[in-house]
């Protein structure tokens, strides 16, 4: 892949009198060349980001704003740096292994300790795929369209684009996908937040004690550092054929990936902070879309249910492929979007009967923001097992050789993995605590 990309040259003056110093065409030409290459291998790192803004996203980023304005603002810095730190490993396990997080855990770890990652990836995904399609029918009834009439035919539309396309048409409709999160940083732009308080919550740390940030907190973790996105992002760098060589443009899709997709988190916190901070938490998606008007005017509900489904349809894609491709893994079996559905029968039909729980339980009246949120909370309790199975095999030399974490990003690494399981810890307390009555 590399080889092929030093082939990409940048157009240069017929007329010898119009041509530079030697060395600015060789300059040029290098710029190019970069630009093509993270062009051609953007894929993944940059899915697998985008896809945790998803409806439980934008949901929850949209309560953090509405709830606490701009406070937890700093905290999502942390979460960013977090996110960028964890989907590096994964891409890079990927790249030079050639194997997925799932068959690595298989081969590196017991049997028991493999169905506990299963488990618990399979857990979050259920109740994720559901919220998928109720944000895509909630954007939809913003619209005034029921969800019965759309629900089913989203189903069917991805269902088809990972059935009969390949990885890579796939991944290109996926990223096209992507286009949608825009709409939430014209929303920020629109609402003239105060830019002064944006810095300094930014720039200071804002904690507040209590349970409900505490909540918000984890569930800010649970939706940007979601473990699917970890098995999603090594199974897709294996999919797409990358190699060693490619890590470096790899590793680029992954850290830019993560940077944009916590980027547009962040605007959607702001933009909702400048509309109605310090109200309280959203209720419902209508709420939320009513949060913007005053920011957006009448466009509000088009703005939001534009940007609510293209992340929904994205999500509603990736994360039971997520699953498939760890189930896969972990059995050995076939598991690629480019088979079909004879060569790979598991893969596919587990994520068949995703796609259509998924869409059945969506058509039952749920209360969408409480079922968007919740199931964020369930991502940040379970994500600090499976970041110990990706820092383990990243710290182990025998599976990563040279490419194995240093010293230096061990430390970092672990700090972020013990502050992932602080929180939740503190939040699983909390919650027992509360369910005994002493809370």
């Amino acid at each position: 892949m590399t080889r092929d990309l030093d082939t990409v040259t940048a157009p240069t003056s017929a007329s010898p009198a119009a041509l530079p110093s030697p060395a600015a065409p060789a300059t040029r030409r290098r710029g190019w060349r970069r630009i093509a290459a993270v062009a051609m291998v953007a894929g993944p790192g940059l899915v697998a980001a985008n896809a945790g803004n998803d409806a439980a996203g934008i949901a929850t980023y949209a309560s953090a704003g509405s709830q606490f304005a701009y406070g937890t603002l700093f905290f999502m810095v942390l979460v960013t740096i977090a996110l960028v730190m964890v989907q590096e490993m994964a891409v890079r396990l990927g790249a030079h292994t050639g194997k997925g997080l799932g068959a690595l855990i298989r081969e590196q770890f017991s049997l028991r300790l493999t169905a506990l990652a299963v488990f618990c990836l399979l857990l979050a995904n259920t109740g994720l795929v559901v919220s998928e399609f109720a944000g895509i029918g909630a954007a939809f009834e913003l619209l005034g369209v029921p969800k019965w009439a759309v629900i089913p035919p989203a189903a069917v539309l991805l269902w088809s684009l990972v059935l009969f396309g390949s990885y890579k048409w796939a991944e290109r409709i996926f990223l096209v996908m992507s286009l949608a999160f825009f709409a939430y940083p014209v929303a920020m732009i629109l609402g003239h937040p105060d830019w002064g308080q944006v810095g300094e919550h930014l720039a200071v740390p804002h904690f507040q004690p209590g349970k409900d940030f505490v909540l918000l907190a984890v569930a800010l973790i649970g939706t940007t550092v979601s473990p699917y996105m970890q098995f999603y992002a090594a199974a897709g760098v294996v999919d797409r054929g990358a190699k060693p060589a490619d890590y470096k443009l790899i590793r680029a899709d992954a850290v830019l990936g993560a940077v944009f997709a916590c980027l547009i988190s962040l605007t959607i916190i702001i933009a909702t902070a400048a509309a109605i901070g310090g109200t309280g938490p959203l209720e419902s998606a209508a709420q939320a879309a009513e949060a913007l008007k005053p920011v957006a005017g009448h466009s509000a509900e088009l703005l939001f249910a534009f940007g609510l489904i293209g992340a929904s349809a994205l999500a509603g894609a990736v994360v039971p492929l997520s699953a498939s491709y760890a189930v896969g893994e972990a059995a050995g079996v076939e598991r690629s979007v480019s088979r079909s559905f004879r060569d790979a029968p598991l893969f596919l039909g587990l994520f068949t009967a995703q796609i259509a729980l998924g869409a059945i339980v969506a058509l039952t009246p749920v209360d969408v923001i409480q079922l968007l949120i919740g199931t964020q909370v369930l991502q940040g309790l379970i994500s600090p097992i499976v970041l110990v199975y990706l820092l383990v095999l990243t710290n182990r030399r025998s599976v990563l050789g040279d490419a194995a974490n240093g010293p230096r990003y061990r430390i970092a690494a672990t700090t972020v993995v013990v502050g992932v399981a602080a929180m939740s810890t503190v939040l699983l307390v909390q919650t027992v605590l509360g369910w005994l009555g002493l809370a």
